[in-house]
């Protein structure tokens, strides 16, 4: 997997710094779902739903679990955009979505944000059982409430909590398997949970200043870069464990274990270089880059080794 209430405080018939564009289009629909977050969690999903069936699949129940879980992230997205329409119109990253620039009115975005969540819970509660509905409105909550209304607009701390929410695809599609949290599933929460901070704070110190002229206390605004790079290191040593454990608990094969091993010790090595690295910004984009390739690539080779019934 962007991350108080003053701001919510604000009417939705305020008046937008931005003049409107144009009116919108079924694109400016599709683009406040963030799809490229929808496609790489996707992935997640799939692996969790995978991983618990060994290779026994339920076709249809893994494809309403897919869209049930596709459209309650789209919503904490979609939520995520009106919360943040104001506080986007001051990052130059941000300040050309379709609610900054009105070509949507944030009461359409409410509505479209309180259907989607509806018809994924809907979903999943039906269909990919009662543990993972739970699980999609924990994920909602988190991202919506704790993590954009609150922490993101107050805390250091939002990255890391907030990655909670992030870390709940892959045990969606677990837990509509097996109906139960075991570990498993937390070995699968542990994987989404440590890859977000170092992957969010790259992106953080290549756009730090877009981020403070935002009002984002984020941690290389508040407290540096190099302490940001300091703290990415915990959670990428961390990582390294959880291939271990997955092959430890019989959960995914030798091939797994060997080259998501190797993945995750150079992503460390990565990090550790940014501590003598003299283009920051470079560094960062490489670090970013990877990241991204690391997650897709594990779940990959999670699924190809996962272990036979």
């Amino acid at each position: 997997m962007e991350n108080q209430l003053r701001y919510q405080a604000s009417s939705d018939s305020a008046t937008l710094t931005s003049p409107p564009i144009k009116s919108g289009s079924w694109k400016d629909f599709i683009h406040i779902t963030k799809p490229g977050i929808l496609r790489t969690n996707l992935i997640a999903v799939f692996g969790g739903f995978w991983l618990a069936s060994q290779w026994d699949i339920n076709m249809v129940k893994m494809l309403l679990t897919l869209l049930g879980t596709a459209l309650v992230m789209a919503s904490s997205c979609v939520f995520n955009n009106y919360f943040d329409r104001e506080l986007d119109l001051k990052m130059e990253r941000t300040r050309n979505r379709s609610l900054p620039t009105g070509r949507l009115t944030p009461k359409v975005v409410l509505s479209y944000a309180i259907i989607l969540g509806v018809l994924g819970l809907t979903v999943l509660f039906a269909f990919s059982g009662t543990l993972a509905g739970l699980c999609g409105i924990f994920g909602m909550f988190v991202y919506v409430i704790i993590y954009t209304l609150w922490l993101k607009r107050s805390s250091t701390w939002s990255t890391s909590i907030g990655g909670l929410s992030g870390a709940m695809p892959p045990v969606i599609g677990y837990v509509a398997v097996t109906g139960r949290l075991d570990l498993g599933a937390w070995l699968l929460l542990a994987m989404l949970f440590l890859w977000q901070p170092p992957h969010f704070w790259a992106l953080a110190i290549r756009r730090v200043e877009d981020y403070r002229a935002g009002g984002f206390p984020l941690l290389p605004v508040v407290k540096g870069i190099r302490r940001t790079k300091i703290q990415m290191i915990p959670y990428l040593v961390l990582q390294i464990f959880v291939p271990i454990l997955m092959y430890a608990y019989g959960y995914a094969g030798i091939f797994y274990l060997t080259v998501s091993l190797v993945l995750s010790v150079l992503w460390l090595y990565y990090a550790l270089k940014g501590f003598r690295a003299q283009n920051t910004d470079a560094w960062a984009k490489k670090v970013f880059l990877y990241s991204i390739n690391y997650l897709s690539l594990s779940f990959i080779l999670m699924i190809l080794d996962t272990v036979h019934k």
